[in-house]
């Protein structure tokens, strides 16, 4: 599926050419996000799991059109990364032997790593309630970049990935209130050079989700 900020550009762009502008709605967001992931490595035989989570201020700028009273459609863009995790996790690996060598051998690594997300959309529908409220149902699609520095000499490189997005909210007139939570597919990542000795490239299996606490201004 391709990046749904294009089809976000599209969607202003078509905005600007509707008969009635009444029906449109733009506006910015903030929000509280949780996000929280879990993931496993698993190196020739070995595996090493690893939960990581960080809390974050994601800002963000919406467009929305009001197909009637009930029913809105828009598109959600955030121009700006957030880590995955508060900090950057490290470890220090140390083999005791190296296939081909005669004698026992010992050769110690520094593995680290980060991922961040960047380029998030989410293309939503809004269904009201009576008094303000409202369901949100969505899709998100997000680009995961890993910045690692592994003594291996691998690298696991960028993936986009997609998310279902469910909440509910409070409509005050220009003001809105909602609570999201995204779940993401599952991520699986094949490293570009296999440990020495080991003829299977390393690979991470991970799972993503954010709970999110979402304050938007609408003009």
């Amino acid at each position: 599926m391709k990046k749904l900020h294009q089809l976000f550009i599209a969607f202003v762009l078509l905005s600007f050419t509707s008969v009635s502008h009444a029906e449109m709605k733009y506006g910015v967001s903030a929000a509280l996000t949780f996000i929280e992931a879990s993931g496993t490595e698993t190196e020739g035989g070995e595996k090493n799991s690893k939960d990581v989570d960080n809390l974050v201020a994601i800002p963000s700028i919406f467009a929305e059109y009001a197909y009637s009273d009930t029913v809105s459609v828009g598109l959600d863009y955030i121009p700006f990364k957030a880590d995955v995790s508060d900090k950057t996790h490290k470890r220090s690996d140390t083999e005791t032997s190296v296939t081909g060598t005669a004698t026992t051998t010992s050769t110690s690594r520094t593995q680290s790593a980060q991922a961040e997300l960047k380029d998030h959309v989410t293309l939503y529908v809004n269904y009201n309630l009576d008094s303000g409220l409202y369901l949100k149902g969505g899709v998100a699609n997000v680009t995961l970049n890993t910045e690692d520095s592994l003594g291996t000499g691998s690298k696991y490189g960028n993936v986009d990935i997609m998310g279902v997005v469910l909440g509910f909210g409070v409509d005050s007139g220009n003001w809105r209130t909602e609570i999201l939570y995204t779940d993401y597919e599952d991520i699986s990542l094949t490293s570009s050079v296999a440990r020495t000795g080991v003829t299977t490239n390393n690979k991470i299996e991970a799972d993503l989700d954010t709970l999110a606490l979402k304050v938007s201004y609408a003009f």
